[in-house]
């Protein structure tokens, strides 16, 4: 936890890259494309494919692959948790036993697919962050929910809370680290003792950034009404995001690749 300050999940890194000059609209799509195959594959050959596509994204982004495999490390906690859970609690062939706990081939392999299935989707996410600013993200999302505007659904406002989200999550983890900070200069201790006590150690930590985060929000609502927001009604903007051919070619090459993946897994699973 002392360490979060270099937690880069939702920064943008600005570059030259072909990824950074797409249309956000495309980028989501291509995220949520990802992302839902991510969840249909289930062979280690496609997992390992998985990877390799986001390697290759990372370098036409022109990012350093380990900083995207660093936007992972918030979600290690509950990969563990989760790989620990599959692994002693699913039936199945049993491979060894720890202390009368028995592991089996399909906890493995279950707990191998969950564990990459979480990081896999947390760095796809950070390659959109890394690649778009908040404010086009913003654009994007309310560019594709402006459809459902006449069933009633508030596309800016949804698109809006999405941003706000995102940008906050550096400044949480960098408000976080300066609380532990904080209490250690007064001589707290949190990596002595069992789990429960190291527990029981961040509670000093929660409370202070509730309050912080609270008031944040109260300022962000004042700034926010000063400078007369209202919604979207009547909104414009200077630069309104224009689809072109390379978004759309970029859109159709990524979805086949998804499409071919996720055929390609299948096709494994009968070997």
């Amino acid at each position: 936890m002392a360490s979060l300050n270099k937690i880069a999940l939702g920064q943008y890194v600005p570059a030259e890259s072909f990824v950074h000059s797409l249309d956000p609209r495309a980028k989501i799509l291509v995220t949520a494309a990802a992302m839902a195959a991510v969840f249909m594959i289930r062979t280690m050959p496609a997992f390992l494919l998985c990877g390799l596509s986001i390697f290759l994204l990372s370098r036409l982004a022109a990012l350093p692959f380990r900083l995207v495999l660093r936007s992972a490390r918030p979600v290690l906690f509950l990969v563990i948790f989760t790989s620990l859970f599959h692994l002693f609690l699913t039936p199945g062939t049993p491979l060894l036993s720890i202390f009368g706990a028995e592991i089996t081939r399909e906890g493995a392999a279950l707990a191998a697919a969950m564990s990459l299935r979480l990081i896999y989707l947390v760095m796809f996410a950070s390659l959109l962050t890394f690649t778009t600013t908040p404010a086009k993200i913003s654009d994007g999302l309310e560019g594709l929910l402006s459809p459902f505007k006449r069933l009633g659904l508030p596309a800016h406002d949804i698109a809006m809370m999405i941003t706000i989200a995102l940008r906050f999550i550096p400044t949480l983890f960098e408000e976080t680290s300066r609380i532990i900070k904080a209490q250690k200069s007064r001589g707290a201790e949190f990596d002595c003792g069992g789990p429960i006590r190291r527990a029981k150690a961040y509670i000093p930590v929660l409370i202070p950034l509730f309050v912080i985060v609270f008031r944040r929000a109260e300022n962000l609502a004042l700034a926010m009404e000063a400078r007369g927001y209202s919604g979207g009604e009547g909104r414009t903007k200077l630069y309104p995001p224009v689809w072109r051919r390379t978004d759309g070619a970029a859109l159709a090459v990524f979805l086949l690749g998804c499409v071919l993946l996720v055929a390609f897994d299948r096709t494994a699973r009968l070997w």
